[in-house]
């Protein structure tokens, strides 16, 4: 009896620990069939298509779309326009009436017949454009009595196109009227050809007044006579009142004339002090 009692204790705890496994079992296979991390089947076919290899251009023009290539497109600058060059077409040449008044005049240096001949070259020279043809040229002219051209030289010149076209103009020049003086006329004269200058019109309401007397250096010294100081010789009659303007040339200078000698005039002895940068 004690042998049958101990084999059944035996089988007993082998049949619990049987019966422990399988509720394990049974409870690892629910919990597996309800696991959300649990990985599904794949019901769907995944097909591979293989395609040849496309151009670069082919590819850039897919990856855009068709609105972000039209936004690219509106919103590109525009090529700004070229700039307008500065012009200023040549003045109108003397008149014969500007000639004659020329031909009679015989103060200053004959200034009227000098004022005339520089516009009439700068007449025929023709328009004068922004760039890097503009320049001025400096002539010394020489002038025979009859009005015909004896001498011409370039002293200096910042543009070779503005010689050349002055000198065309000198050479085309039509005959001119008499040198007022009845001698030869010698002077110096600069051609302007600027799209912002052409020369202006001179005063000529003070051309009667004496000039006033040059200076000279009273310590000049040629470094081989004696040292000496020189006075300076004032004449008795230049301390006389002086007229301020010649009578009966005040209305032949224009409001141009006018203008354009004030602004050489500031240009000369203008200084940078008078008006300081604030």
């Amino acid at each position: 009896m004690l042998g049958i009692k101990k084999l059944s204790s035996f089988q007993l705890a082998i049949y619990l620990s049987l019966a422990l496994h399988l509720v394990l079992a049974v409870v690892g296979l629910n919990y597996q069939g309800i696991n959300p991390i649990k990985p599904k089947p794949l019901d769907e076919v995944i097909q591979v298509k293989l395609e040849p290899e496309k151009k670069k251009e082919d590819k850039k023009k897919e990856e855009k779309p068709e609105e972000e290539q039209t936004l690219v497109l509106n919103t590109q600058r525009e090529v700004p326009q070229e700039k307008k060059l500065a012009y200023m077409d040549a003045p109108p040449a003397p008149s014969a009436e500007e000639w004659q008044k020329a031909s009679t005049y015989t103060l200053k240096n004959s200034k009227r017949y000098r004022h005339n001949w520089g516009q009439q070259v700068r007449s025929m020279m023709g328009r004068s454009v922004e760039g890097p043809d503009q320049g001025m040229v400096r002539f010394h002219i020489e002038i025979a009595a009859n009005g015909q051209l004896a001498k011409l030289e370039t002293l200096w010149s910042t543009s070779d196109v503005a010689e050349k076209l002055a000198r065309q103009a000198i050479e085309n020049m039509p005959p001119l009227p008499p040198i007022p003086t009845g001698k030869p006329l010698i002077f110096q004269k600069t051609i302007s050809f600027q799209p912002m200058d052409d020369g202006w019109p001179p005063i000529y309401k003070y051309d009667c007044l004496p000039d006033p007397p040059t200076f000279k250096n009273p310590f000049a010294w040629d470094g081989k006579s004696a040292p000496t100081r020189i006075e300076q010789k004032v004449a008795d009659d230049s301390k006389k009142d002086i007229p301020t303007n010649c009578p009966g040339l005040e209305e032949e200078d224009t409001i141009e004339s006018e203008a354009g000698d004030m602004k050489r005039q500031f240009e000369i002895w203008g200084s940078s002090r008078l008006n300081p940068k604030k």
